[in-house]
């Protein structure tokens, strides 16, 4: 059993005369001794704070001027390649503003643990990128406690800031924390740390960087190889398509029989080497679990999977609060494949055992001479993100059907290739991991900083960078 004595008058203190038992969690009550040990600055001494415009929820599209953070973009860390588009005339109506590099973007609103969770932007385009209500945009000041966002991003992350923020959150199943509890906030200050903090961020970016580019190098050796390396689609107005053509789909949409996608399939089955069906190359993976009430899962959804560089960021989720759609086991290497907005391209490998995934997902295993990372690259690469759109069903939440990805022709490369991709992918994947295991090195050490000494957080840092 757990419990804390706290004088009557440190509850009268404090401004929302809070004094549920949960308030004085002696975790949260150690942090507050730790952090006395340290010099701190409060936020709103060190970074200006900005709420997100209420962009109009009818006005976000996937064709727009500007890219918005969402509260599920930056809980998710996605890059903004995935963010929804407005217009740029309601951009203006609301006299929004622009995101710059180093800008943090924090969540005031989620489910717990997501609410003031942080995100770094690095080098994002300039005049392109904004952010919705319920985000907050921390910006650093000039002054003289925090030397750089990228410190101050580390700090944000570590459990000193994110308990902070749980704690001074209201409500149960969704938090909501207010602008004082935010701006109140203790930020250490731990000088020695700061430089090499900033360095080990920058070099993790660096890292995320590179890995992209490997990552594109991969698909471009295979749209060379099909000849699509400069494929565009084009979206036809008119075009004639037979009755019997319908019947056979048993489709009328006139979307269903754009030009543009018989242009895609064609290009793979009068590929030089061959095709297949993915069906017969890939074995589908249907294992199903019973949930434990009790047991915590990595569980993985759509918004889990980064579409630009295919990190899983899996959320922790007791049995009980699990959704009614997490059906699948996910195994190490198997290809796990949006079947809801394909478009966005939410497919990847599975890094790890130990995840349990969305029935949203339709989950394949290699079963034949075309390995895993071709077939990612295949089903990534541009040409097939815009064929995903012919078999959907729906408008604002198109889906697709297991079937529909499976009766799906696939080259056949040769074995050369593939093991070139193959090897940019994986090359990839592990410079992705680099990063965001240098990222939560720094968090750490922002930790042990705090707990033990500045000195002692220096040591572990070099002692992770040898490793």
């Amino acid at each position: 059993m757990q419990y804390s004595i706290v004088h009557y008058q440190e509850v009268k203190r404090n401004p929302d005369f809070r004094y549920e038992p949960e308030f004085f969690l002696p975790k949260y009550l150690e942090q507050e001794k730790n952090l006395l040990k340290v010099g701190t600055v409060l936020l709103k001494e060190c970074a200006t704070f900005s709420n997100g415009r209420a962009f109009d929820s009818q006005e976000f599209n996937t064709e727009g001027d500007i890219h918005i953070a969402k509260i599920g973009d930056v809980t998710q860390k996605r890059d903004y390649q995935q963010w929804e588009l407005i217009s740029k005339n309601h951009f203006n109506s609301l006299k929004a503003h622009y995101l710059a590099h180093n800008d943090i973007l924090m969540t005031l609103t989620g489910d717990p643990p997501d609410v003031g969770k942080v995100q770094l932007l690095y080098e994002p385009p300039e005049n392109k990128l904004s952010w919705n209500q319920r985000v907050a945009l921390l910006r650093l000041k000039q002054q003289e406690h925090i030397s750089s966002s990228e410190y101050l991003f580390a700090a944000l992350s570590s459990k000193y800031c994110r308990d902070h923020i749980e704690r001074w959150a209201k409500g149960i199943r969704q938090r909501n924390v207010g602008n004082p509890a935010v701006l109140n906030m203790a930020i250490p200050i731990l000088c020695r740390i700061q430089n090499h903090i900033t360095n080990i961020i920058h070099s993790s970016f660096s890292l995320l960087k590179t890995s992209k580019q490997i990552y594109v190098q991969a698909q471009a050796l295979l749209l060379s190889e099909l000849g699509l390396t400069d494929w565009q689609p084009q979206h036809w107005l008119t075009f004639v398509k037979n009755y019997s053509d319908t019947q056979q789909a048993e489709r009328i949409d006139a979307e269903y029989y754009q030009p543009k996608y018989e242009e895609i399939e064609e290009t793979i089955k009068t590929y030089a080497n061959g095709y297949a069906f993915i069906r017969d190359e890939f074995r589908q993976n249907k294992s199903t679990f019973k949930i434990d009430d009790e047991k915590l899962y990595h569980y993985v959804e759509i918004g889990s999977v980064n579409v630009t560089n295919g990190e899983i960021i899996a959320n922790e989720v007791l049995g009980e609060d699990l959704p009614a759609n997490a059906k699948r086991v996910l195994k190490k290497g198997d290809v796990i494949i949006s079947k809801v907005r394909t478009y966005r391209g939410a497919i990847t490998i599975v890094d790890e055992n130990g995840y349990v995934g969305s029935g949203a997902f339709c989950v394949l295993e290699e079963n034949g001479c075309i390995n895993k990372e071709t077939l990612l690259a295949f089903l990534h690469s541009n040409p097939l993100l815009v064929w995903s759109l012919k078999p959907n069903t729906g408008t604002s939440y198109p889906v697709i059907v297991d079937d529909d990805i499976l009766n799906l022709p696939i080259p056949i490369l040769p074995e050369e290739i593939q093991i070139q991709i193959q090897e940019k992918i994986v090359e990839s994947f592990n410079l992705q991991k680099q990063s965001s295991h240098l990222l939560e090195c720094a968090k750490r050490a922002v930790e042990i900083a705090i707990e033990q000494d500045e000195q002692t957080a220096i040591d572990y840092l070099e002692e992770k960078l040898r490793s």
